[in-house]
C-alpha cells in the first residue's frame, strides 16, 4: 500500500504545529484509523521533506522509541513547540487541516439537494 495521501497531508503541517495519528487518519478516512497513520509515518521515506516529527500520539505524546523520540522532541522544540512535561501543549500547537475544495463543493451540493427534497416534500 502506498501512503502518498498521508505524506501530502503531513507536508502541509506548518512549522510549530502538530497533528495526532488519529487526526491524520480522520482527515484521510484511513481504514485502520490511527494505527494506519502510524504505519504510514513509520514507513516515511527519508530525503523527501516529509516532516514526520509533526505527527504525535493522542494528547501530544511522542510514541516512537529512542533515539528517534529524542530527535522528534528536539525537532519540535527547534520549531517553537512547547512541551508540558512529556506532552506537546496541544491547545497551543494543534493544527486543523483545511478541507479540500472538492469536499466543500460536495457538501454544498448535498445541502442544495436536501433543500430541494424538503421543498418537494412541502409541495413546492
Amino acid at each position: 500500500m502506498t501512503w502518498d495521501a498521508a505524506y501530502r497531508l503531513v507536508k502541509k503541517i506548518p512549522r510549530g504545529r502538530v497533528l495526532t495519528y488519529g487526526q491524520v487518519a480522520r482527515a484521510l478516512k484511513l481504514r485502520g484509523g490511527a494505527r494506519a497513520a502510524g504505519r504510514a509515518m513509520a514507513a516515511c521515506p527519508s530525503g523527501q521533506g516529509i516532516p514526520w516529527h509533526r505527527v504525535l500520539g493522542a494528547g501530544g505524546r511522542i510514541l516512537i522509541r529512542e533515539p528517534q523520540a529524542l530527535l522528534q522532541r528536539q525537532l519540535l522544540e527547534s520549531e517553537g513547540v512547547r512541551f508540558i512535561e512529556r506532552h506537546v501543549d496541544m491547545s497551543a500547537h494543534s493544527w486543523v487541516p483545511k478541507r479540500p475544495a472538492f469536499s466543500r463543493q460536495r457538501s454544498a451540493n448535498r445541502k442544495a439537494k436536501r433543500g430541494r427534497l424538503t421543498s418537494k416534500a412541502r409541495g413546492g
